[in-house]
């Protein structure tokens, strides 16, 4: 579970979030969704450890985040940005395997132990078949789930993505999602990603945090969908 608590962050004269407290619970799917230039990779940054320029409290598991060590926090949460990962001759599998780096010993040997983690973080993402593989000669869905592999791997009750489906088709957007949503239900962990697709969001999604003037409210996605509150928040018709 993620929790805000009179939470602030904005630039200068500029206010993105304004003395927000809600919670981000586990073992559902929750989608960010806002205006661009509202916040919304500014606020997983924040939630990731990456940016401390904030007021207020983020909570992970209950714990302080200002008040974690760099490597307990990656026990406990995993963050994947929208890059590319396209390393000539780079393994999936040697990918994966930099999730487990925060239990490996001071010079990074992988045991046994981890090896098997990599090996069933792969499987659950339907990448088994191509631990071999160079992440060079993939598709952007592969290599996304190849990513996703390295964030179970490091086997963290919380997955952060920033625009998980950037650069892939429509089928695989699905795709993705659907797979998210499995990974958060099946395997109870808090995965919350921010997206433009409101209509991936609406239809594949536990829950919406809608940011939108400085303010972030979240909902049941059903909800959002059979009340018209969408519209009304952005103005739009669906």
């Amino acid at each position: 579970m993620i929790e805000l608590k009179d939470f602030s962050i904005g630039y200068g004269a500029r206010r993105l979030l304004s003395d927000v407290s809600l919670s981000i619970p586990g073992g559902c799917l929750t989608a960010l969704v806002g205006r661009n230039g509202t916040g919304k990779s500014t606020l997983l940054r924040s939630i990731a450890g990456l940016n401390r320029n904030y007021s207020g409290d983020i909570l992970v598991e209950g714990n302080v985040l200002n008040h974690l060590p760099p490597q307990r926090l990656a026990k406990m949460l995993a963050f994947v940005s929208t890059e590319r990962t396209r390393i000539p001759h780079l393994k999936c599998e040697d990918v994966v395997a930099i999730g487990r780096a925060p239990y490996t010993n001071w010079i990074g040997h992988i045991q046994d132990v981890d090896r098997e983690i990599v090996a069933k973080a792969l499987s659950l993402v339907g990448m088994e078949a191509y631990a071999g593989r160079t992440m060079d000669t993939m598709s952007d869905g592969e290599c996304q789930r190849v990513m996703i592999a390295r964030a179970l791997a490091q086997d963290t009750s919380v997955i952060l993505f920033d625009e998980p489906t950037s650069f892939l088709d429509m089928p695989g957007r699905y795709e993705l999602c659907s797979l998210l949503g499995r990974l958060a239900h099946e395997e109870g962990k808090c995965i919350f990603f921010s997206t433009h697709e409101l209509d991936i969001a609406l239809k594949m999604c536990d829950k919406v945090a809608v940011l939108d003037s400085a303010v972030l409210e979240i909902y049941d996605a059903g909800e959002l969908r059979d009340n018209g509150l969408i519209e009304q928040i952005f103005s739009i018709n669906l």
